[in-house]
């Protein structure tokens, strides 16, 4: 984008201001296309409906330790399908990934068409198997969704003795780091593009992890 050419044309020792520099790529024809605004985000909190764990994290988000900080989120896609007149319907798709906040590795994650507790359970199994390498107890961090105050998320992880962590209420600074990770996510793979099928769109967000 314009703010990034403009940053290195000051290292550059060129003088100009980021209006100008914003100007000169819609002129030149190489202004960013493929970001959009969301203009409807994925809300997970459903109110107090079980347990509300303490914000252990308190956004010391870093660790020198692998697999001791996991932090989860879940976030919303969407795509067409076309029913047998031809018209497009919009329908949904759920990410629930598991990120390791040593090194910002995706861990475990599931997709599905339905924000619903299994998915979410299925990957939260894996990323216990993943790190119970861990020499130290681990925290798993999460927004106040209702899935992650459900009884059986809870217990899971009372069980592995794991310390579960909370973000504030309405704060998703909390949780920056999966929030930016969707962000380079979405950017990169999902705005200004158009998706067809569950199937393409689920397999174009698993190479992207892969690779991420």
């Amino acid at each position: 984008g314009y703010r990034r050419l403009w940053a290195e044309l000051c290292k550059l020792d060129y003088v100009i201001s980021e209006n100008k520099t914003q100007k000169l790529c819609q002129k030149l024809g190489i202004q960013v296309t493929c970001f959009g605004h969301r203009n409807r985000t994925y809300k997970s909190y459903k109110g107090e409906i079980g347990k509300i764990a303490s914000n252990l994290i308190r956004r010391r988000f870093k660790t020198s330790i692998p697999h001791q900080k996991i932090t989860t989120d879940t976030t919303e896609f969407k795509y067409y399908e076309y029913d047998s007149a031809g018209i497009p319907r919009i329908k949904k798709l759920y990410l629930n990934p598991f990120l390791d906040r040593y090194n910002s590795e995706i861990i475990s994650y599931s997709i599905s068409k339905q924000p619903t507790f299994r998915p979410i359970m299925e990957a939260l199994a894996q990323a216990i198997e993943q790190t119970k390498d861990c020499p130290f107890r681990r925290t798993f961090h999460s927004d106040q969704g209702w899935a992650y105050q459900m009884k059986p998320y809870v217990n899971t992880l009372k069980d592995q003795k794991i310390f579960q962590s909370m973000s504030r209420k309405g704060n998703c600074l909390d949780n920056a780091i999966m929030e930016n990770f969707f962000g380079i996510l979405k950017q990169e793979i999902y705005y200004g593009h158009t998706f067809n099928s569950y199937d393409e769109l689920k397999q174009t967000i698993e190479d992207y992890i892969e690779y991420y």
